[in-house]
């Protein structure tokens, strides 16, 4: 086959469950960093094509577009290279092989997700300086980042568990392919579907927040989105809080337990062949 059975692909997460637990911290830091800035390119892509298309091609078909938008994002971090921590959620699959150890993958997880925070705050700080957040893509920004924080807890962590059981599948799935175009289509369709679907990722929401918090003093933009005063007050640092956390929590749920976990009780018996 041009591509790796399911067994071949557990076998070669485990592979690079070894190869992310030996990273330097260097290697972590910088490649965390350029994978949460890869991821808000995404995510700004995302902004600018939904600005206004509900309004031209319905609900439905923007989330859709926008969904796919977003999909370059992990095409960047899977091909050009990069550490995303709601990615590396499939490093467990090492510890219950054994080839790595738990203190190997919760090292990985620190430096990548602050260096992944890091990586979305510049990124969104360029954007806001750019002066490209302005009239209804600025609005959008505002209202993406408002939604989200204020977001409950119970909702946040379940659309952060539904969110990254398909983004490791994506991961998952790119490792079948065996050249760039199958890697695209493997990651292409998984995270259109979570985007679309209005799933939470964490590192996509270092971003979308930032930005939130960034523009919130714009009071035309403000206006323009049409955000009511508990939106308004959403937009800070308490708001960005009250999602990271459930939603982190979430997508380290779907991530180990939805793909991992599955994944290596399915095919345990032929890891060590």
């Amino acid at each position: 086959m041009s591509f790796k059975s399911p067994a071949e692909i557990a076998k070669s997460a485990c592979s690079a469950a070894v190869a992310k637990s030996s990273l330097e911290f260097y290697q972590m830091s910088l490649l965390g960093i350029l994978a949460g800035a890869y991821i808000g390119f995404g995510g700004f892509l995302y902004t600018v094509v939904t600005q206004d298309l509900s309004q031209y091609a319905g609900v439905g078909l923007s989330k859709l577009l926008g969904g796919a938008s977003f999909t370059v994002g992990l095409m960047l971090v899977v091909i050009a290279g990069g550490e995303l921590f709601t990615g590396n959620c499939l490093m467990p699959i090492g510890i219950m092989k054994g080839c790595v150890t738990a203190k190997g993958v919760a090292k990985n997880w620190i430096f990548v997700y602050f260096a992944n925070l890091i990586g979305s705050i510049l990124l969104a700080c360029l954007i806001f300086y750019s002066g490209l957040a302005n009239e209804l893509v600025g609005a959008n920004a505002l209202k993406i980042a408002s939604n989200k924080m204020a977001l409950a807890f119970g909702p946040a962590f379940f659309r952060g568990i539904l969110c990254n059981w398909l983004v490791v599948l994506a991961v998952w799935m790119s490792t079948s392919a065996e050249d760039v175009v199958s890697k695209i289509f493997s990651i292409f369709f998984p995270i259109m579907a979570f985007v679309a679907s209005g799933f939470e990722h964490s590192v996509a929401n270092m971003y979308f927040m930032t930005l939130g918090i960034l523009l919130r003093h714009d009071e035309a933009l403000i206006a323009k989105a049409g955000l009511t005063d508990h939106a308004i007050n959403a937009l800070s640092l308490k708001g960005f809080f009250n999602n990271i956390i459930p939603v982190t929590l979430g997508n380290i749920v779907g991530g180990v337990l939805f793909v991992a976990v599955f994944y290596y009780l399915a095919y345990k018996d032929k890891l060590n062949d």
